[in-house]
């Protein structure tokens, strides 16, 4: 999920895609995909940001895992931070560096 030009090329890999521009309808959108079968859900850095309140309400559930990625932007390292911080809860200490 995240604006078109971002996530076109997932569509390709036959991964289900959600253009969206919004913070409003990202939202939105982000609990319907919660509320259905959707095991992991690709967002966005820029669009994330936007939406943290309603992506902190998943953080402490199992499914769907959110996972933030780079948009056509640039890479902010929102990604990579939410992984470390991930890894550092599930095994006590910082093990990226």
């Amino acid at each position: 999920m995240g604006d078109k030009d971002s996530v076109l090329g997932f569509a390709a890999l036959g991964i289900e895609t959600f253009s969206v521009d919004e913070p409003g309808q990202a939202a939105e959108r982000l609990r319907k995909m919660a509320s259905s079968d959707y095991a992991i859900i690709y967002i966005t850095e820029a669009l994330a940001a936007e939406i943290s309140e309603e992506i902190a309400k998943y953080t402490d559930r199992v499914t769907p895992a959110i996972i933030l990625i780079p948009g056509i932007v640039g890479n902010t390292g929102a990604g990579m931070a939410n992984v470390k911080k991930t890894v550092e809860k599930a095994v006590g200490s910082d093990i990226i560096n």
